[in-house]
């Protein structure tokens, strides 16, 4: 993790909104229609070096390849990496991205909203395939996280930037509402998701890079679980995944690794969250060197004030969100510094990166904001680290 030095450094949660002459191509993979895959290829090599370069030019201290090389989203695009999967039409009204304490309370609100997106807030059409598991599962995606790892050091070096980060799936997010029908228990069925998981992983550290580990289904669960079950019951299988997602970082150092935790990240209610003051323990636990948090949307940026009872780790760095990826309002600069501060103030201000809430595009076609408002929020990213920076260092 890059040292602070005097300064709070700057980063984001990794998804980035995907240029239109790469969207072309994932279109057409999406649909199974022909494309020509050179052209393909050195489209995203482009897109990527050019992602990078902007990146670095907005002062972006540790940047990622905004997951251009995932053609499905954020968690399904394990689908193409993972042997033992099938899809198939889930039966009508069994949709499980429609299930939730939030949607349930603010039922029509919801309606409105997934008629305005075209698909519910988490998925990519009502009614989409489920995957089904029907054989072992293995990772079979070397060609592909060797080819994200080239393009994006290749990007890097361009851009004369020192390290960056690739985004990828904790175990309990890959590919979500799964169905097992292979494995004895759905416990086994998570076990070889994360070992097999760990491949990809491995090769991600083995580059120099640093691994980011996206876990939205870490908080998430509480809404769909709770009621009729527990918060016991809900910390339990938090403890569970926590666990086997440790399991797949063995030997990782902790210190290459980022952590990421968020609501969901859609743009609703959510006043059926679980608190961070529940769970913080449990994220604590991820033998990871940070933690990415949101921090900036409003039903929990209060929650800052967790850290005053709740002690960092030793080397542990926190990363909250300072940016809101899901509202098309900019964040005044000197707003993002004041929220910087508080958690300097509390955590110790060599121990705080500035990042966002969420990645700004939750798959290929499913952006929360225009390009060029996404570009404005980073500036004032980083225009609100230098505000703080001189604050907090004089």
């Amino acid at each position: 993790m890059p040292r602070s030095d005097g300064r709070i450094p700057t980063t984001h949660v990794g998804s980035l909104i995907r240029p239109p002459e790469l969207l072309q191509f994932i279109a057409a993979r999406q649909a199974g229609k022909p494309y020509d895959e050179a052209a393909y290829q050195a489209c995203l090599s482009r897109s990527v070096a050019e992602i990078v370069r902007q990146q670095a030019k907005t002062g972006i201290d540790l940047p990622s390849d905004g997951e251009f090389g995932k053609a499905i989203s954020w968690s399904q695009y394990a689908l193409e990496r993972l042997s033992g999967f099938e899809r198939r039409r889930s039966a009508p009204g069994s949709d499980p991205f429609k299930r939730g304490a939030d949607r349930a309370r603010f039922a029509e609100f919801y309606a409105e909203l997934d008629r305005a997106d075209g698909a519910p807030t988490t998925a990519s059409a009502a009614g989409a395939p489920i995957a089904v598991c029907v054989g072992p599962i293995e990772y079979t995606g070397q060609a592909e996280i060797e080819r994200d790892i080239a393009n994006f050091k290749a990007a890097l070096k361009a851009a004369g930037l020192q390290q960056g980060f690739l985004p990828v799936a904790a175990p309990a997010s890959v590919i979500p509402d799964r169905k097992n029908e292979y494995y004895r228990s759905e416990s086994e069925c998570l076990d070889a998701i994360a070992q097999a998981m760990r491949t990809e992983y491995r090769a991600i550290i083995d580059s120099g890079l640093l691994l980011q580990l996206d876990d939205a289904r870490f908080a998430v669960t509480y809404d769909r679980m709770v009621p009729p079950a527990t918060l016991q019951e809900y910390r339990s299988w938090v403890a569970k995944h926590v666990e086997v997602l440790n399991a797949a970082l063995e030997g990782i150092p902790e210190e290459r690794v980022r952590y990421h935790v968020c609501w969901g990240s859609w743009p609703g209610p959510h006043v059926t969250d679980v608190p961070l003051k529940d769970v913080v323990d449990l994220v604590l636990r991820v033998r990871a060197g940070a933690y990415l948090i949101e921090g900036a949307n409003p039903r929990h940026e209060h929650e800052w004030r967790v850290w005053e009872e709740i002690k960092l780790p030793p080397g542990r760095k926190l990363v909250p969100g300072v940016i809101s990826h899901a509202t098309n309002i900019v964040e005044h600069p000197e707003l993002v510094a004041e929220r910087i501060a508080r958690y300097a103030k509390v955590v110790g201000r060599e121990n705080v990166m500035a990042g966002t809430d969420c990645g700004f595009a939750q798959g290929p076609f499913h952006r929360r904001v225009h390009p060029s408002i996404m570009w404005a929020k980073l500036e004032a990213l980083v225009e609100g680290a230098r505000l703080a920076s001189r604050k907090l260092w004089g």
